[in-house]
């Protein structure tokens, strides 16, 4: 690996570090040399653990539901107290419900909302603050392809990832000149336990590998080079973008 990409002695916080997307990621970016810190809550982290530390470097657990605008609240100073600054945050914590917009409970609206996009505020405002101070930093949002598109019977998750997106601009708008860069990641259709129940339906399976140029549903390990490549110098010029990586999803 060349200097360029490297994150020796830097340390990340990957919200929903235990499992998916934010284990592949958290484990990419030990790899390239980065500490890492996860968030869980209902899945212990200890593979996630096991790898980071497999890659010689530390991995820290905080126990915290994102839902909880407390425990959302509390988590910047407890990462603080415990590890020190953080470089780099990974907003991965991510829900999803499905329910026909018309019969859509106001409860599942607002348990998406807080975690896709209440936490992702919150949390890119707390430890953007440290970021300012210090000059430097990262912020890598997990978008989706549905932060283009409405998709079916998703309403939250389609409003919360267009929100993050924005969210994504704006904060780069206002503190790339300050050395901390702002960039999403919006993963095609990943194996995940979101997308369980489309790739239990064989109608929909079809219909999502019919369009997907790759032949594939994509795999975790798939986002976690771009999310090396956010974090790193490499992409030091690079501020308020989203990258797909969707296996050419979004070309068709």
């Amino acid at each position: 690996m060349t200097s360029q990409f490297s994150l020796q002695g830097r340390t990340a916080l990957v919200t929903g570090g235990a499992t998916g997307i934010g284990q592949a990621i958290a484990i990419a970016l030990a790899q390239a040399g980065a500490d890492v810190a996860i968030t869980i809550n209902r899945h212990p982290g200890a593979e996630t653990r096991h790898a980071v530390e497999a890659a010689g470097r530390r991995c820290f657990a905080f126990e915290a539901d994102l839902g909880d605008a407390a425990a959302v609240d509390a988590l910047p100073k407890c990462v603080l107290n415990d590890i020190g600054p953080v470089d780099i945050l990974v907003n991965n914590a991510g829900i999803i419900r499905r329910d026909a917009a018309e019969r859509f409970a106001d409860a599942d609206w607002r348990d998406v909302t807080a975690i896709n996009l209440d936490a992702v505020w919150k949390l890119s405002q707390r430890f953007g603050r440290a970021m300012l101070e210090a000059g430097r930093g990262r912020i890598i949002n997990i978008a989706s392809l549905l932060s283009f598109q409405g998709g079916v019977r998703v309403p939250a998750y389609a409003a919360s990832k267009h929100a993050v997106l924005g969210l994504t601009r704006a904060l780069a708008n206002e503190w790339t000149g300050q050395g901390v860069t702002v960039n999403a990641i919006a993963p095609g259709y990943i194996e995940t336990d979101n997308t369980a129940a489309l790739r239990a339906d064989p109608m929909r399976n079809r219909q999502i590998l019919e369009r997907i140029p790759a032949g594939r549903w994509g795999t975790p390990q798939d986002i976690g080079g771009t999310a090396v490549f956010l974090a790193s110098a490499a992409a030091g010029y690079v501020s308020g973008q989203v990258i797909a990586v969707d296996g050419g999803w979004m070309a068709r």
